[in-house]
Parts: C-alpha cells; sequence; structure tokens
C-alpha cells in the first residue's frame, strides 16, 4: 500500500497548518486550496513547495538578500486576508515573483474581477509568465514595469497589493488607488516592516490593520541608510531624516553597557515587536541595531535579537533593547530592559523602558497610521507624530 502523500495532500495539509493558526476569509482558503504552488516552482520536490517557507527564485549577486523570491505561504495568506480582495477587483499587484499570489487573486476576484501583475526584472516577469499560462491563468497580465510606477494605464484599481517591501509610497503609485480602495504593502519605517492596510480617504492612505512581516525591498528606493561601527561588527540602520553620526559613537561602543531595567516580562513564545513599533509613534531616535556574533564575543551587551533590535540613537549616545532571565514568574521567565552606552544613555535608556512599561500594560495596542502627500501643510494633518520620507508625510498617534 502507497501511504506516500499526493500534491493535493501536501497542499490541503499546508493549508490546514495555516487556518488552524490564522483563520482567513472564504475566498482567500479557497483559492489557496486550488492553486498548485509547485507549477509555479518547478523542479522542487513538492514536499518543499508545500512547506511553510520562503523559496528565493532570483539570488542578488550584490547583497544578502534575494532579488526575487517565494513569500512564505502563510504570509500570502495574511496579506490576502487583509486585502479582502472581491468578485469583480480590479488588482495590481507589485512584484511577480513566480506568479502564484496573481493566480490566488485571479481565483478570488473571478471572471468579472482583473489582475495586472507587474515587476521590475525581465527573468521575474518571464518565469511568472510562463508558470500562469501552464497554471491555466493565460488572463492575468504580466508586465515589465518599475512598480514604483505602476500601470496606470489600467487603473484606477480597487485593490493593489505590494508582494516587496517598500520605504515610501510615490504619488504615482498612490494616484492609480481608487477613492475607497484599500492598498496592502508591507511598509518600512524605523527599521521595522509592517504588512500595513491602507484604504484610500481623498488624499489620505489610513491604516486599518498592520502586521508584522519581512520582504524583499523594492529596487530604487534607498530612504533607509547604514553606519558601520566597530570594524563592521555593529551597524545601524535609520531613514534619511534621522541624523546619525558614526564619529559621535565611536567612543561609546568602547565602553562597557550598563543597564536600565522595567518590570515587563515575556514567555518563550511571546513577541515583542510592538514595543518597537510603539516606540516609533513618539521617537524620532528609533533605528534597528545590527550586532554580529563577533560584536557580543568582542564585549558589546547581547541585544535582544542580535541582528534585528531596536535602539534609541542621539549623538555619542545609544540605548538598546536587551533581556535577562528571572524566574519568579515561570510563564513569563524573560525581564525586558535597555543596555546604554554614552553620556546620554541613562536618558535614552529611561525613555525605552517607559515605552517598554507602556507596552507591557496592553500588548496588542497598536498605534493609527495615516499616510499624506509630501506637500501637505501642518495644519491639514491629524495630531501625532510626523515621519517625514520623499513622497509622504506618515502620521502615528494612540487614540
Amino acid at each position: 500500500m502507497n501511504n506516500t502523500p499526493t500534491v493535493d495532500d501536501l497542499r490541503n495539509e499546508l493549508v490546514d497548518q495555516i487556518v488552524a493558526k490564522r483563520p482567513l476569509p472564504p475566498r482567500v482558503e479557497r483559492a489557496l486550496r486550488t492553486v498548485h504552488r509547485e507549477v509555479h516552482l518547478p523542479g522542487l520536490d513538492p514536499a518543499v513547495a508545500y512547506s511553510n517557507k520562503a523559496v528565493t527564485i532570483k539570488d542578488n549577486p550584490e547583497g544578502p538578500l534575494a532579488l526575487s523570491c517565494a513569500s512564505v505561504p502563510s504570509t500570502v495568506a495574511m496579506m490576502l486576508g487583509q486585502l479582502d480582495a472581491q468578485p469583480g477587483d480590479h488588482v495590481l499587484e507589485i512584484g511577480a515573483g513566480t506568479g502564484y499570489n496573481a493566480a490566488l487573486l485571479s481565483e478570488i476576484v473571478g471572471v468579472d474581477g482583473e489582475v495586472t501583475t507587474i515587476d521590475i526584472d525581465a527573468d521575474v516577469t518571464l518565469h511568472a509568465r510562463d508558470a500562469l499560462n501552464k497554471a491555466g491563468y493565460q488572463h492575468v497580465r504580466v508586465m515589465e514595469r518599475d512598480g514604483l510606477k505602476g500601470a496606470p494605464e489600467y487603473g484606477p484599481y480597487t485593490r493593489m497589493i505590494g508582494t516587496v517591501g517598500f520605504w515610501d509610497i510615490p504619488a504615482a503609485l498612490s494616484a492609480q488607488l481608487a477613492d475607497g480602495g484599500r492598498f496592502v504593502l508591507p511598509l518600512r519605517w524605523r527599521g521595522q516592516t509592517r504588512s500595513v492596510v491602507l484604504t484610500r480617504q481623498g488624499e489620505a492612505l489610513v491604516s486599518s490593520n498592520m502586521e508584522l512581516c519581512g520582504f524583499v525591498p523594492i529596487v530604487g528606493q534607498d530612504g533607509e541608510h547604514t553606519v558601520e561601527l566597530a570594524n563592521g561588527t555593529v551597524r545601524i540602520h535609520h531613514d534619511q531624516d534621522q541624523d546619525v553620526d558614526p564619529a559621535a559613537l565611536i567612543d561609546a561602543l568602547t565602553q562597557s553597557a550598563a543597564e536600565t531595567w522595567s518590570d515587563v516580562r515575556i514567555g518563550g513564545e511571546e513577541s515583542f515587536d510592538g514595543i518597537w513599533l510603539r516606540t516609533t509613534a513618539f521617537e524620532d531616535t528609533i533605528c534597528r541595531l545590527e550586532a554580529t556574533r563577533a560584536a557580543v564575543e568582542n564585549g558589546l551587551r547581547r541585544p535582544v535579537i542580535v541582528g534585528r533590535s531596536p535602539v534609541l540613537v542621539s549623538g555619542g549616545s545609544l540605548a538598546y533593547l536587551i533581556s535577562k532571565r528571572d524566574d519568579a514568574d515561570p510563564e513569563r521567565p524573560s525581564l525586558l530592559g535597555a543596555a546604554h552606552l554614552g553620556p546620554d544613555g541613562a536618558n535614552l535608556a529611561k525613555r525605552l523602558v517607559t515605552h517598554i512599561t507602556a507596552w507591557g500594560a496592553d500588548r496588542a495596542a497598536a498605534p493609527n497610521l495615516a499616510i499624506f502627500p509630501s506637500g501637505t501643510p501642518d495644519n491639514d494633518l491629524p495630531a501625532g507624530h510626523v515621519i517625514e520620507k520623499a513622497d509622504s508625510r506618515v502620521v502615528l498617534s494612540f487614540a
């Protein structure tokens, strides 16, 4: 008796795993059970194609991040749930990938809908076109196009989705979204990325939901900069409007860090990225700290996550998130605090602990987020903390 699972078995097992953790709209679940992901990943073992993992389809010879990949299926499902596309919707997808997401969208919007997927890379669009043809989705429009410019000739769109990371939303792209339409995209600010649901309300894009995610960045945006310290073993990633001076930080990193602790505890599997998100609604000093294991071995106090931790930076001082084991509460055995360096480090640490404490009191809270064109006067913005980008003004606030 042959007990080897069929491709259909593998696909349904994957979807079962996804919906067990996150209920999905029926249209999205049905599409996931219908579209054959293995067709979009030719040559790959079906068991791998139906694992909940990203698959690189084009390497980047100039850096560690792939130029294009097939996203983690659970993330695909999450974003399609956020998009909430309906039968008859006209959808623009930025980042064609393997064509798998476009096939899912085609199933969701049905025969009365329309899907246009674009990508700047000719190899990627060729791959997507070939896979969509083989899978029976010849009607999906695939275009080699700069994702930052969109495809205005087929707009306006009632739904738009980005499957690459955005640092900013160009005016030319947001203009292609119909009023009342929904745009879901991985948006990056202050070193962290969220899949944000934006609805167009006149000139504004107003968020109704955001989820933690990570994506290959879109080609053509360079609003995030990197400062290398300690012979490249420590990096600080910051937005272009933030003043981070590497020369001022050299002395700080030669010191031993002092520590300031909160009373907030976390469990082993508990996410604490909400601290970072909360802090972006109050602090212009919040950046991303990337430390290597070599830095820790050379004496740097270990950040809570070595390669990706929030850090407040001001002049020659910094304070970043740390944790330590404390078994006073077995269900939440880790205590959160801040390591700090430099003359103003203690003040920065105190501010970071204030944000940790506020998060600890309401761990599910997320800020309101609205995006306005770059020229919008201050008087026309809602109350909140403003982050300046090249094409937009992002306003964050807590009700």
